[in-house]
């Protein structure tokens, strides 16, 4: 069918569902409702879909577009859940269980027809991590559903007025109930908070007089100090006192009205500055006990034969530092004497190269674009010389651009099956660097790498693995992937042929080189690379600076693009 996908945002669940339905051979539009009604009404008539699906959508379907068409809204919500804040009160009121329902658009705001429902485990993780997650497998699977159903011409959606179906209204869940009280709140009701606002929209506050969103939140099980108090940093974050512990916030947003010209996530030490004076840094070690209970954003840890080398950073964004101390633990890493490696992200995302946020708040942002694709390149290259080693990348999450690169960089690329890839840079206006031009033929093929590189869209992980940009499929739900990545790296570590591969790894690496060394790879890309970070007006800057602040540009249309001689886009 030819189906058109109107969404708020081109986010991950609608690159998850566009990705899906293309592997079903469906012909796919996506027009973005940000760009107001009459967008949306020119890309029906342009396309002329057979059926609509909104995977994210905050704003109704024009009535004259859900009249004259079937249009399916994914609600987050199980059936006869009503409201625009359904996630936010499911981990409010800490629901073991919750549910995704797909109904057909109406007059009522989530009053249609049912199409489609798929329940879920809610897990203790952030809001974002559990979307990106568990949300996600059940929103794909509905969709799938529904589609199918829609498809087969005979089925007859369940309507809401049946008394099997319970409607429940909820209101918009608003900062009051967000709100911290330091002195009371325990530090479990200070996490559900924090985890239940951890990407948007945040917690509002006061902290050190300034007026600001609080993003993500972890336990710290020894720092202890006055209800509120800020304790110590660590790598970006800060350890703020509860009533009876103390908790990790990573990123911390400004308020729009309180004249920050920067008023959008980043890591908290960044947007508190020099108020920090006095604030301790608290180290942790690399190698954690088992049952510590703090932040740390990297970690190794050895079972066996083999290694593990786990990183988690806020939205799958990599700054310079951060670049720079994970390229330190992976040389950690690669002293210990074990024959395999796994690099593993976090549950929602893997790595999505460099960190526009930090960049866009620089002082310089093009000189720091500069040292953050530099630190992210020095990473890459490291792994690609690994050569005593069998080296695993490990997929739970979704990756894009250099974060792709850095996955591609290993021997193996293990992938759980609801990840998207988006191996590509053209939507950032960038040709892209990290050895793309040595690691995506060399794993495609040429032509196919010039394919992915030009059409820019997200592809499944199960494409992925037709394409031969990933070698393993773990179909596990997001909780299990990492018990499943432990299993299987220690059956590789017991191969028979583990020898025989380590000397074809080097034979290939000692081929590959003289043929075109690495430096000269890198030496290409980034003379692209430089050419748009310090051309002013090049689209990057423009590009960079919407995404960051949510601001919407370019096409209604984003998975049409144009591109220029370098290969960058046009927006």
């Amino acid at each position: 069918m030819d189906i058109l996908l109107v969404a708020g945002a081109l986010n991950s669940l609608c690159q998850r569902v566009y990705a899906e339905l293309a592997d079903r051979g469906h012909r796919l539009d996506v027009v973005l409702a940000s760009h107001g009604d009459d967008a949306v009404r020119a890309a029906v008539r342009e396309f002329g879909p057979d059926l609509i699906v909104a995977p994210m959508l905050k704003t109704a379907v024009p009535e004259d577009i859900w009249r004259e068409h079937t249009c399916l809204i994914v609600h987050p919500g199980p059936p006869g859940d009503r409201g625009p804040s359904s996630l936010d009160w499911a981990i409010a009121e800490g629901v073991p269980r919750w549910g995704v329902t797909v109904l057909q658009a109406e007059a009522g705001m989530d009053a249609g027809d049912i199409w489609a429902s798929v329940p879920f485990a809610v897990r203790p993780v952030g809001k974002s991590d559990l979307y990106r997650g568990e949300v996600s497998d059940a929103a794909v699977a509905a969709v799938l559903q529904a589609v199918e159903r829609y498809a087969g011409g005979s089925y007859k959606p369940q309507r809401q007025s049946d008394p099997s179906v319970e409607v429940v209204r909820r209101e918009f869940f608003r900062q009051e109930r967000r709100r911290i009280d330091w002195h009371k709140d325990d530090t479990d009701t200070v996490l559900r908070k924090l985890r239940g606002a951890d990407s948007q929209p945040g917690v509002r506050d006061t902290l050190l007089g300034q007026e600001l969103f609080l993003h993500g939140g972890y336990p710290e099980d020894a720092l202890r100090g006055r209800p509120g108090e800020l304790l110590a940093t660590r790598h970006g974050a800060v350890c703020r006192a509860t009533r009876d512990g103390a908790v990790w916030i990573p990123e911390l947003r400004p308020r729009r009205v309180s004249g920050d010209p920067h008023p959008f996530r980043r890591p908290a030490t960044d947007v508190l500055g020099d108020r920090l004076r006095g604030v301790p840094e608290v180290p942790v070690p690399l190698e954690l006990p088992a049952q510590r209970r703090t932040w740390a954003d990297i970690r190794y840890r050895q079972r066996g034969d083999v290694g593990f080398l786990t990183f988690s950073f806020p939205g799958g964004a990599m700054s310079s530092e951060q670049c720079r101390r994970l390229l330190a633990a992976y040389r950690h890493a690669l002293e210990r004497p074990t024959p395999v490696l796994v690099l593993s992200g976090g549950r929602d995302f893997f790595s999505n190269g460099i960190h526009l946020g930090v960049i866009e708040a620089a002082a310089d942002p093009a000189g720091e674009s500069w040292t953050n694709l530099n630190a992210m390149n020095d990473l890459v290259e490291a792994v690609l010389r690994t050569t005593d080693r069998l080296v695993v990348a490990a997929l739970g999450g979704n990756a894009a651009a250099g974060g792709v690169m850095l996955a591609l960089a290993a021997d193996e690329v293990w992938c759980r099956t609801g990840a998207v890839l988006n191996p590509h840079y053209r939507r950032m206006g960038l040709y892209g660097s990290e050895y793309w031009t040595y690691s995506l033929p060399r794993r495609a093929g040429a032509e196919t790498a010039a394919r992915l590189v030009r059409e820019a869209l997200p592809v499944s992980s199960v494409s992925a693995a037709r394409l031969g940009l990933v070698d393993r499929l773990v179909p596990a739900a997001p909780s299990a992937f990492g018990h499943d990545v432990d299993r299987l790296a220690a059956t590789l570590a017991r191969s028979a042929d583990l020898r025989e591969r380590l000397d074809a790894k080097r034979a290939r690496r000692e081929r590959d080189e003289s043929r075109r060394a690495l430096t000269e790879y890198r030496r290409d890309e980034l003379a692209r690379m430089r050419r748009i970070f310090f051309t002013p007006d090049a689209p990057y800057h423009a590009l960079r600076s919407a995404f960051v602040r949510k601001v919407p540009s370019g096409s209604p249309r984003p998975l049409a693009l144009a591109a220029s001689e370098d290969g960058t886009v046009t927006p």
